[in-house]
C-alpha cells in the first residue's frame, strides 16, 4: 500500500496573512497548485475502484452496497475533503477522514477489489490531518478494519478464520509500511517548513541590515555634507559678512578706494563660495585642487586672500608636495582653512605662520599664531572636531597646543602612506 507524500506539516493556512512571510507564501502557492492534483488522483482512484467493482460478479446487494459506499466518499470529498485539503482546518478534516475509513471498509468487505481504496486512504490520512496521534489512530483503524472486512463473508455473515489469519499479516505489513513512510515524510516536511521559516527571517535581517547600511550611509554623506559646507561655504560666507562690515566702515568714513577694494574682495570671495558650492553639487574634489592646481598652490592662494582680508602678517613656508593622494591634498587644505579661520574668529593676533613640509614621518601642516590662545575650558567647536574626525580617518593626527612664543598651534601631521610623496627640496613662499 503507498503512503502519504503530500505535507502535513505545513502552517494553517487560515492564519493571518501578516504572519505569512514570502517563504512561506511560497509554499503555500506551491500547495495550492498540488493539490488539484490531489483532487484528480483521489478521483480517478475511486472511479476505477468502482468500475472494477462493476466488472466482477457481484450480487445485486452487494454492488449497490459498495457503489453506494463509494459515492459517499465521493460526495464526502467534494463537500469536507477538498475544502480541509486547503484550509486546513483540522475539524473538517478529522469528520471526512472517518467517513473514508468507514467508506472503504464496506466497500472492501463486499469484495477484495475494494483494497485499491487504500491508496488513497492511507494518503489523505496523512495528507489531512496534522495530528500525530490522530494520523496514527486512522492509519491503525483503517488497517485493521480492512483485515477484518477482508475475512468478513457476505453469504455467511461470519468472519473466515483462515482469512483473518490470512489478511491480518498482509495489512500488518501495509500498516508498517504506512507509518514508517508517512512519518518519515511528516519529519521531512516540518524540517521544510523550518527551513522555509529561516530563510524568511533571513530575508528580513538582510532587509533590515539594508536598511541600517543605507541610513548609516545617509548619515554619512550628511556628516560630509555639513563638514564640506562649513569648511567652505560656512567661511566663505564669514569672509563676505567682515568685508562688507569693513567697506561700509571704509564709506562712513569717506574713504571710497579703501571701501572698492573691499567690495572686490567681496566679489572674489563670492566667486569662490560659488565654485565651491558647484564642487559641492558634482561632488568633487576642493575648487582650489581641480584644473591642475597643486596643494601648494592651493594653500598659498588661501594664505594670500587671508592676508588680504585680516590685514595681518602672514608668513608662508611650503615645501613643493606634489605626490600627495588627493584625499590627502584634500585633509591639508581643509585642514588649513579651518585653522586659519580660527585664528581671524578667536585668535585677535598680530600675525600667523602657515607651514608646509614632508619628512620621514609624513606630510606636516602647521599654523601658529600669536593671538590670546586657547583657554583651558575651552569646549572644541564643530570645526575643530570636524578637522579631527577627517585627519583621523587618513590615518593622521592633529595637536593643537599653546605656541612657543604665546598664542596657538595647530599642527596636523599625516603619515606616510601610498599616497604619500618622496620628499622634493623647496624654498619658502
Amino acid at each position: 500500500m503507498t503512503t502519504a507524500d503530500a505535507p502535513h506539516a505545513r502552517s494553517a493556512a487560515s492564519r493571518a496573512d501578516d504572519d505569512v512571510g514570502p517563504a512561506e507564501a511560497g509554499l503555500e502557492g506551491t500547495w495550492e497548485r498540488d493539490v488539484r492534483w490531489w483532487d484528480a488522483a483521489f478521483y480517478l482512484i475511486v472511479v476505477l475502484s468502482a468500475v472494477a467493482l462493476v466488472t466482477v460478479p457481484l450480487g445485486g446487494t452487494r454492488l449497490a452496497v459498495s457503489l453506494t459506499a463509494i459515492g459517499v466518499l465521493l460526495v464526502a470529498y467534494t463537500l469536507w475533503g477538498r475544502r480541509a485539503a486547503r484550509t486546513r482546518e483540522q475539524g473538517v478534516a478529522h469528520l471526512y477522514l472517518v467517513v473514508l475509513v468507514l467508506g472503504t471498509v464496506v466497500v472492501v468487505a463486499q469484495d477484495s477489489l475494494g483494497t485499491l481504496l487504500l491508496f488513497a486512504a492511507f494518503t489523505q490520512v496523512w495528507m489531512l490531518s496534522e495530528h500525530l496521534r490522530a494520523q496514527v489512530a486512522l492509519c491503525v483503524a483503517l488497517a485493521a478494519g480492512t483485515a477484518l472486512a477482508l475475512a468478513w463473508d457476505p453469504a455467511t455473515g461470519r468472519l473466515d478464520a483462515a482469512e483473518l489469519a490470512s489478511s491480518v499479516p498482509q495489512m500488518g505489513v501495509a500498516l508498517g509500511f504506512s507509518l514508517g513512510l508517512g512519518l518519515w515524510v511528516a519529519h521531512t516536511l516540518r524540517q521544510a517548513e523550518r527551513h522555509a521559516r529561516l530563510v524568511d527571517e533571513l530575508r528580513a535581517t538582510q532587509a533590515e541590515l539594508a536598511r541600517s547600511n543605507h541610513a548609516a550611509g545617509v548619515a554619512a554623506e550628511r556628516e560630509r555634507v555639513a563638514q564640506e559646507i562649513h569648511d567652505t561655504l560656512a567661511q566663505g560666507f564669514t569672509s563676505v559678512v567682515m568685508l562688507a562690515q569693513a567697506a561700509g566702515v571704509d564709506l562712513d568714513r569717506g574713504a571710497s578706494e579703501a571701501a572698492r577694494e573691499r567690495l572686490a574682495q567681496v566679489e572674489a570671495t563670492a566667486r569662490d563660495n560659488l565654485a565651491e558650492a558647484r564642487a559641492l553639487v558634482a561632488a568633487t574634489g576642493p575648487a582650489p585642487l581641480q584644473g591642475g592646481g597643486t596643494l601648494v598652490d592651493a594653500v598659498r592662494r588661501l594664505v594670500e586672500r587671508f592676508r588680504t582680508e585680516t590685514g595681518l602678517a602672514v608668513t608662508a613656508r611650503l615645501e613643493d608636495v606634489a605626490g600627495l593622494s588627493s584625499a590627502d591634498e584634500v585633509v591639508l587644505l581643509r585642514s588649513a582653512q579651518e585653522a586659519l579661520t580660527n585664528v581671524r574668529r578667536h585668535a585677535a593676533a598680530r600675525s600667523v605662520v602657515v607651514e608646509l613640509a614632508h619628512g620621514a614621518a609624513g606630510t606636516r601642516l602647521e599654523v601658529h599664531d600669536d593671538g590670546r590662545g586657547m583657554a583651558a575650558d575651552v569646549t572644541e567647536g564643530y570645526g575643530l572636531r570636524g578637522m579631527r574626525e577627517r585627519v583621523a580617518a587618513g590615518g593622521g593626527t592633529v595637536r593643537v597646543t599653546p605656541g612657543p612664543d604665546g598664542g596657538t598651534s595647530v599642527v596636523v601631521q599625516l603619515p606616510v602612506g601610498s599616497g604619500s610623496p618622496a620628499r622634493v627640496p623647496g624654498g619658502a613662499a
